[in-house]
């Protein structure tokens, strides 16, 4: 991606600085830097270095710019939306980068944006996964078990956040529906991944409680510095529904980057981040459950990396990274459904 893509800052610098000036209540601001930053496969999110003169804000401040990409995904939030949830989010206490103004016109930049602070460290999942200096990794996933229960406090109804639509009466049942309709939407046949929904559609329990569900909460969407949690990131899927799909999803094996020894997330024991969840939220967690939110999760993510596939097999995106999801993450993901799911557990309800 270059400065001078469509709707960047650096291309709109002295449009933004003003727009950015009068949020700030600040006499002038000078956009110092500006930098793309990694993992933007859905969004552009952009670091910006910013002087303000005068104001709440006088002095330098590091910023992130969060954007549409040229290319994106139906079930993204739109980003008014998305500030909407990190707002609600930080305001509950969720170690979040603070929102600080949202932006719905099209000027400065031609499309919606938002800007939030910027928090320090790292997010890239097959780094953390390798850091020695995590130790075994049990504090960062007690801290991480902490912060999820700390978003399933976020309960329905909330004004809001009503463009979330009425809570679902059954999350696992509406997934299974989901993943099905996906699927007879792509043009390739998937036998495995049919199986498993099958499998999904016949042990789908029933949800105790529906809260807010981050749908992403996994390594490569938190910030990390000195082996301190600094943020949870990306909050465009959110949705009402069981929280024990994001247990699954963060525990998922297809989210370890390899460290399958550490099944939380693949940087911890699961005992820790079970013990940081149960903690704040003060329910212990039901693992058998659980084991049925991780078929599920791989489950979706198999039936993305399929989607992902067809923007560049079908929609003609030249990306080699959407050709490479769309070819090897279908089978990987395959196999390991079929193994979560041999016939001795077919007669018994999670």
């Amino acid at each position: 991606m270059t400065e001078a893509a469509a709707g960047a800052p650096a291309a709109r610098r002295a449009e933004l600085a003003a727009y950015l000036a009068g949020r700030a209540g600040a006499a002038r601001a000078e956009i110092l830097a500006v930098e793309a930053l990694a993992g933007g496969a859905i969004q552009e999110n952009w670091g910006l270095r910013v002087r303000f003169a005068r104001g709440p804000e006088a002095g330098e401040r590091d910023l992130v710019l969060r954007t549409d990409a040229v290319s994106g995904v139906a079930y993204s939030h739109s980003r008014p939306r998305e500030f909407a949830l990190l707002k609600a989010a930080f305001e509950a206490g969720v170690l979040t980068p603070e929102p600080l103004w949202l932006c719905e016109a099209e000027a400065p930049l031609g499309k919606p944006f938002y800007v939030m602070r910027r928090v320090p460290g790292t997010a890239a999942g097959h780094k953390l996964v390798r850091d020695a200096g995590l130790g075994d990794g049990a504090a960062l996933a007690e801290q991480l078990g902490a912060q999820l229960a700390t978003i399933h406090a976020i309960r329905p109804p909330r004004a809001d956040l009503a463009f979330l639509g009425p809570p679902p009466e059954q999350p696992a049942e509406d997934a299974v529906a989901g993943f099905r309709a996906a699927l007879d939407a792509l043009p390739t046949v998937q036998p495995a991944l049919e199986w498993g929904i099958r499998w999904c559609a016949l042990q789908a329990p029933a949800s105790e409680e529906i809260t807010l569900v981050h749908q992403d909460f996994r390594t490569g969407n938190y910030m990390v510095e000195a082996g301190r949690l600094t943020g949870i990131l990306d909050w465009e899927f959110c949705a009402w529904g069981d929280p024990l799909a994001d247990i699954g999803w963060f525990c998922a094996k297809c989210w370890r980057f390899g460290r399958n020894d550490r099944e939380a997330g693949g940087i911890g024991p699961r005992a820790a981040f079970y013990r940081g969840y149960a903690g704040v939220s003060g329910r212990a967690i039901d693992a058998e459950r659980v084991a049925y939110w991780e078929v599920v999760a791989h489950l979706r993510w198999a039936v993305i990396a399929l989607q992902q596939g067809e923007r560049f097999a079908g929609d003609g995106e030249a990306s080699l990274d959407l050709a490479l999801t769309g070819r090897v993450r279908p089978l990987e993901l395959a196999m390991e459904i079929l193994e979560q799911t041999p016939p001795a557990r077919w007669s018994a309800a999670p």
